[in-house]
């Protein structure tokens, strides 16, 4: 049956229900929040930062960190898509409480929920015709025609809109099937969540949730809407502007602390200059109030930056392995000279995905030459001869140590400065224009690895 519309005096009375069972929290450790994404395959950065946001604040206040898979979707969310989230949600160390909460799974109670509403008078039946023609039978909640509906947002504020803006929308489909605004309220009913932490992106939802809460008696939990992340243009970041999903920076060899940190500190500050935090550091100072209302601007290389910050800190034995797994088939070199390259490499490196062409020159004599390096620093007048004249004095260097070659270059330049060997010396020995400390890198050739290069590059590029 299609049921009328109610009048103004009708709604003042079905809005008088009695309440559910359980109250929002008393005590910070009552607090139970929820991360609620949609599964597809991709977990995009801005919902990542949501989780991140709820899981310090449930870890800071002894509360409960809830996870719930919205998988309503089920041609987007299939087992596969899952798995994609909880591998990125481990990845990033946000660890649940309690066992996860499928959508799909809570349906019947959906539609029973549909049922007290129907008969309660706050939802009615009503027949749609759909864009490609079809017609069915739709269940609109009724939105309170007057009156004015208010929260207090704990990042924005007060925040308010009158009732009559905002229509009566659809809850249950024409196939029968629940609409998220309806499913989103009783799973947070039923899963007794005091807080949500969502993207502002909701907040037109989260005045028509109120009113849901409201119609079925349930305390309304505590809202908090966080500002969205945009480009240099102050527009919502995409894949336009970059990886935006949290499987692109993995693969570019981005550590997890390194992201969780850098999202965090996209909305939020400990109260001083620090930038680079511990985990425990962050559960003890993260609070929700000093979150700030103004969008975050995404800066790669802030990002790029700290992902150095946070290899520097990796120990040294475990960088010692990261360097030898990524060198490929290298030549038997003790553990001193692996040791002593790593020892380069992890102050100069900002992406794990970087030691593989940085090490290259070390491992092989099959490496390419960056054209622009040899260009610049090759392919000049004198350059041969410079090169040809340190094959020779270095011929005589007994003690092949990075003190005593830079000391023998040094005393070359007479005091004007190093620049006219060292540089030829670096592309002609690695290819590259950058790496570690070109002395530091001869030692670690080797005296006759470093004198046959020379000869090399100064017969194939100079002139």
């Amino acid at each position: 049956m299609v049921h009328a519309e109610a009048t103004h005096s009708e709604l003042s009375t079905i809005y008088q229900l009695p309440s559910t069972n359980y109250q929002l929290a008393t005590k910070m450790s009552d607090i139970r929040v929820r991360f609620a994404p949609s599964p597809t395959g991709k977990v995009h950065i801005g919902n990542i930062r949501a989780a991140i946001y709820n899981w310090l604040f449930a870890r800071h206040t002894g509360g409960k960190f809830l996870l719930r898979v919205e998988d309503t979707d089920l041609e987007r969310s299939t087992p596969e898509a899952i798995a994609v989230l909880f591998d990125c949600m481990k990845w990033l160390g946000l660890d649940w409480d309690e066992e996860v909460f499928y959508q799909t799974k809570n349906v019947k109670r959906h539609l029973e929920v549909v049922d007290q509403l129907l008969a309660s008078g706050h939802a009615y039946k009503v027949e749609k015709t759909s864009r490609d023609g079809k017609t069915g039978v739709v269940t609109m909640f009724r939105m309170p025609k007057e009156g004015v509906i208010e929260f207090d947002d704990i990042v924005k504020g007060h925040m308010a809109k009158k009732a009559e803006d905002i229509q009566d929308f659809a809850i249950v489909r024409s196939d029968g099937s629940p609409i998220f605004h309806i499913a989103n309220v009783v799973d947070d009913i039923d899963q007794r969540v005091t807080h949500i932490i969502r993207g502002d992106d909701h907040v037109e939802n989260t005045f028509k949730h109120i009113c849901i809460f409201k119609a079925l008696g349930a305390p309304v939990p505590k809202y908090g809407h966080l500002s969205m992340i945009v480009n240099q243009q102050g527009k919502p970041y995409s894949k336009r502007d970059g990886a935006a999903f949290v499987g692109e920076y993995r693969e570019q060899g981005y550590l997890p602390e390194a992201l969780f940190n850098y999202l965090l500190l996209l909305g939020w500050n400990p109260g001083d200059d620090r930038e680079v935090l511990t985990r425990q550091e962050m559960i003890d100072l993260f609070e929700l109030e000093k979150v700030h209302v103004t969008a975050a601007m995404f800066d790669p290389k802030k990002l790029a930056w700290m992902n150095g910050e946070y290899i520097k800190k990796i120990p040294h034995d475990e960088f010692v392995k990261e360097v030898k797994s990524r060198a490929g088939e290298a030549p038997a070199h003790d553990d001193a000279w692996w040791q002593y390259l790593a020892a380069q490499l992890q102050p100069r490196t900002k992406f794990l995905n970087d030691i593989p062409a940085a090490v290259k020159c070390f491992v092989s004599d099959d490496f390419e030459f960056d054209p622009k390096a040899v260009e610049k620093r090759l392919r000049k007048p004198g350059v041969k001869a410079t090169l040809l004249d340190l094959v020779e004095r270095f011929s005589k260097v007994e003690d092949w140590s990075a003190p005593a070659l830079e000391a023998l270059v040094k005393d070359l330049s007479q005091g004007n400065g190093m620049g006219p060997w060292v540089h030829p010396i670096r592309v002609a020995v690695s290819g590259r224009g950058e790496g570690i400390g070109l002395f530091e890198m001869l030692q670690l050739l080797g005296k006759e690895k470093t004198l046959a290069r020379l000869r090399a590059a100064a017969e194939k590029f100079c002139f």
